[in-house]
């Protein structure tokens, strides 16, 4: 059966956040990754992923630039991956803005606590006025 892209989105943060738990050991392999997450390959995941990743400097900078008395580094590993996933779709996709904040901010109820869930919010909007 084929998952929805809300279904998609949060295995694309749990193959992000597991990515950031092992990225400096040099112990991960990616596809890997993504295969043990994933039942049948796919293109939504890949590119959200590899986006991710491709584009975590930038990505980093951009959250870093609205996060007040914080940064990304500093919040927990699973917000970090919600809110670069977010931000990569908000720039480099044709997904609808209010479409990724409310993804985010579902992920972040169900993953994150209320704080976080505000500051994601609050980052995402910010550069949705930019």
């Amino acid at each position: 059966m084929a998952k929805t892209r809300s279904e998609l989105r949060e295995k694309c943060m749990i193959i992000l956040y597991q990515w950031s738990l092992f990225k400096d050991k040099g112990k991960v392999v990616l596809d890997d990754i993504i295969k043990d997450n994933l039942e049948v390959d796919n293109d939504f995941v890949r590119d959200i992923v590899y986006g991710v990743i491709t584009h975590i400097d930038e990505i980093d900078k951009l959250a870093n630039t609205y996060m007040k008395d914080w940064d990304i580094e500093r919040i927990d590993k699973t917000g970090a991956a919600i809110l670069r996933m977010a931000i990569f779709e908000i720039k480099y996709t044709q997904t609808p803005e209010i479409v990724v904040i409310n993804e985010a901010i579902v992920l972040a109820k169900k993953y994150s606590d209320d704080s976080l869930k505000g500051i994601i919010n609050a980052v995402l909007d910010k550069i949705i006025k930019e």
